[in-house]
């Protein structure tokens, strides 16, 4: 059994975590940090857990118990928290938040379909963003094979858990629903590591990533729609994405469009590649919750303990 601990333990990632984890047959948690919620019942927070989890949240954590800790704090606490502590050398680590996704402090960015070998042989983990992890699948065959050659157009739905639990004048739900509306169009945040990890497949990549996020009335998934000018023929470009996912366990190329609920409440990721003219166009779909966050850690955390890598991630869609 592998000892874990959980930093962050309140949001929304880190209930599917916690989720996740106690099914684990391989894992044990040790102990789930929130200074907000010291004593209470983890239950009590995440309401999906009555009946399954008897822990309560801690206000202590001893790193030296355990051998592997999520992070699942904001952007920004992940960095402040290992200068803090002194961390165990033997400690593995996967960090949910975006402070080492540029793999420095001997950080391993941790999309599998892109570099699994190198996930496997790590002891820290930056699991990648939701919206990275959505759009990089659609287009990493394409950087692989050198045919990123002209401009990305992309335009990607996401769920109202992807800005987190605490409430925003753009989340509750008057305003949601029945809404919809773009946000942080042509410089989401995401687009720095969609553009490393790209150009670190094909380093001569040097056109537009043209990004328009928007929110959607829903809670959870993330549908993305890419296209860009190709002189694949749709055969040789659905031949491609089959052979760089062969081998995935999670992503599949699908032979009919594809929907959002194929894959909701679960670390599956569907994308599907049609031919318009002179343009290829990828439709790719996560849960972001799962494959784009806390599905995407167990899978990381399964590839670094040397555990099968759908261990624990056996999940059923909401297909209806």
């Amino acid at each position: 059994m592998v000892k874990v601990g959980i930093i962050g333990g309140a949001g929304y990632t880190a209930g599917e975590l916690i989720r996740l984890l106690i099914n684990h047959p391989q894992v044990e948690i040790s102990f789930i940090h929130s200074s907000s919620n010291a004593g209470n019942l983890v239950s009590e927070v995440h309401g999906g857990l009555y009946g399954e989890c008897d822990l309560h949240f801690s206000a202590e954590y001893d790193l030296g118990a355990i051998d592997l800790l999520f992070l699942c704090s904001a952007h920004g606490a992940s960095a402040k928290f290992m200068e803090e502590n002194e961390v165990p050398a033997t400690l593995k680590i996967v960090d949910l938040a975006q402070d080492f996704r540029d793999e420095h402090d001997g950080f391993v960015y941790g999309l599998p379909e892109m570099q699994r070998e190198k996930i496997a042989n790590a002891t820290r983990i930056a699991n990648p963003g939701c919206f990275a992890t959505a759009i990089q699948l659609a287009l990493l065959p394409l950087a692989k094979a050198q045919l990123l050659n002209d401009e990305v157009h992309i335009t990607a739905i996401t769920g109202s858990t992807g800005a987190g639990v605490k409430p925003s004048a753009t989340t509750h739900f008057s305003w949601r629903t029945d809404n919809i509306s773009t946000y942080k169009a042509f410089e989401h945040q995401h687009l720095l590591e969609i553009g490393r990890n790209l150009r670190s497949l094909q380093p001569s990549f040097d056109k537009a990533l043209n990004f328009v996020p928007m929110r959607g009335d829903f809670a959870r998934g993330i549908l993305a729609s890419v296209y860009t000018e190709s002189s694949l023929s749709a055969e040789e470009a659905v031949a491609l994405y089959k052979e760089f996912y062969a081998d995935s366990r999670f992503t599949f190329v699908a032979e009919k469009n594809i929907d959002l609920k194929q894959v909701v409440n679960t670390n599956k990721a569907l994308v599907y590649v049609a031919k318009y003219g002179t343009k290829l166009h990828i439709v790719s779909a996560i849960d972001n919750l799962l494959k784009g966050a806390s599905g995407q850690a167990v899978e990381n955390m399964n590839l670094i303990c040397g555990f099968d890598e759908a261990e624990g991630l056996h999940l059923k869609p909401s297909a209806f």
